[in-house]
């Protein structure tokens, strides 16, 4: 039986603790496997954010959970983790129903979300909020504390909408931060569910406050002089306009934006390891994240092998419905994203790279917007397909001489979010990981840890998520001289 989506007040938006009714019309939820309306939530209109902005103002300055203790503001995340528990089948079935997302994967890829209030708990209570040192003449004491950068408008996308906003609002909180959740309108559930667990935990009014909202309305929310940071994931398109936003008033931001992210293939690589690899990340959510392994670049000596076996591993790949167990991958989020796909395929045919595989909709599905997992091979790095994010299941094959060669076509790039190394020898992975110019990179598969910063070189953005690193993004550091 389909779990039930159950929000209490999909009309109104939470604005300084109360749920109100918003000024802006409502917002069509749509499926991308039915293309059906499964939700109509309230949009809020400018005066709806300043109303948000003001009211976490309001909290951040006059009311208590700045003071609170590091342990205090943790026993809130402990009871806001709580409140989600009961909540995570409804988090799970909105993003397949949102996105397509399989069914199979969502409970573990959203429980991740509900992981971030837990593990920021725990790390606040160890964080180093005060440092202790002496004078540099000797004549007395000093301190360097960290305290909370103010008000964070959290700005999450479609593609990861709870575990992403989960990340941005977790940090944010424990930091000792008021909030203004702002999802992508594609994908507004998860933000329901997380404000009213948070209503439950019992914090304090404005602390975290939710609007639903297109263009006009987000525009003034990052540009509100109520607003102190922004942390925001997505298009580099809306990124620059965020940053310019916030350089205009010396705002801060967090920016975690797009990919075109490379995979170097190295002679000595498991080659059958390799293609399975690259094909299971590439049909992860239909391609459609930010990391994705989208660009190979394969040294000659083992190009071709390379080639059949990614063909072999995904013409396996079987696209179906995202309650179907036996789907590998579902549908793409959304008619423009596949529109946008479809495009980039009859480009790359234009410029003269081969199709391989793939390359059109998925037979068989009427509704919904599905497409087949694609490979181009024969790709030259100055291509549209090679230099572009797609975000969809499409992946592209591109030949280097030899090791010194795939590290600058990697590096031929205005891109920099994430990056892997497939060899045997880890010394080797060592030496390339250190010449690429990418933020994370793996050895030997697609490998992320919540405990290290994430974040991007170049036009993948500025900042980063995750870690220590991620709390302390949400801090100014002041300091004290006795």
């Amino acid at each position: 039986m389909t779990t039930r989506i159950d929000i209490a007040h999909p009309d109104k938006l939470l604005i300084g603790g109360e749920w109100v009714s918003a000024t802006g019309g409502m917002i069509d939820v749509v499926s991308a496997h039915s293309e059906a309306a499964i939700a109509r939530i309230a949009e809020a209109s400018e005066a709806d954010v300043d109303r948000a902005a003001i009211a976490a103002r309001k909290a951040f300055d006059e009311g208590p959970w700045p003071c609170l203790s590091p342990q205090e503001r943790g026993e809130y995340l402990r009871r806001l983790s709580k409140a989600l528990e009961p909540r995570m089948p409804e988090v799970a079935r909105a993003w397949v129903d949102q996105i397509g997302a399989l069914a199979s994967a969502a409970p573990f890829v959203t429980g991740g979300g509900k992981f971030w209030f837990d593990y920021y708990a725990g790390l606040g209570e160890e964080f180093d909020w005060v440092r202790e040192t002496t004078r540099m003449d000797g004549s007395g004491k000093a301190m360097v504390v960290r305290e909370p950068a103010g008000v964070v408008a959290a700005i999450a996308p479609w593609n990861n909408p709870f575990g992403i906003l989960a990340g941005k609002v977790a940090p944010a909180l424990m930091a000792g931060c008021t909030v203004v959740m702002k999802p992508a309108p594609e994908t507004p559930l998860e933000a329901y569910i997380l404000a009213e667990a948070a209503e439950a935990a019992g914090l304090p009014p404005g602390v975290v406050n939710l609007v639903c909202a297109d263009r006009a309305a987000s525009d003034r929310l990052v540009r509100h002089r109520a607003i102190d940071k922004v942390s925001f994931t997505g298009s580099v398109t809306a990124g620059r306009t965020i940053g310019m936003a916030c350089a205009e008033r010396f705002a801060r931001c967090t920016l975690e934006l797009g990919g075109k992210s490379a995979a170097i293939v190295l002679e000595d690589a498991d080659i059958g390891l390799t293609a399975a690899t690259l094909a299971q990340v590439i049909t992860l959510s239909a391609g459609q994240v930010c990391a994705t392994l989208s660009r190979v670049v394969a040294v000659r000596t083992i190009h071709e092998r390379l080639v059949e076996a990614l063909e072999a591993e995904l013409a396996k790949v079987t696209v179906g419905h995202p309650d179907d167990p036996s789907a590998r991958m579902g549908p793409l989020a959304m008619r423009r994203q596949r529109d946008r796909v479809e495009q980039f395929v009859s480009d790359a045919q234009t410029e003269g790279a081969t199709l391989a595989l793939g390359g059109s909709r998925t037979r068989g599905m009427d509704a919904g917007w599905y497409f087949d997992p694609t490979l181009f091979v024969r790709v030259d790095p100055s291509m549209r397909i090679a230099r572009e994010e797609v975000f969809g299941p499409v992946l592209t094959v591109l030949q280097a001489d030899d090791e010194a060669a795939a590290i600058a076509i990697a590096n031929d790039s205005d891109f920099g979010l994430y990056g892997a190394v497939f060899c045997a020898d880890p010394d080797r992975a060592y030496r390339v990981a250190r010449a690429v110019r990418t933020g994370t990179v793996a050895h030997n598969g697609f490998l992320f840890d919540p405990s290290l910063p994430f974040g991007g070189f170049k036009m993948s953005g500025i900042g980063r998520e995750g870690g220590c690193e991620g709390l302390a993004a949400f801090t100014e550091l002041k300091s004290l001289i006795f």
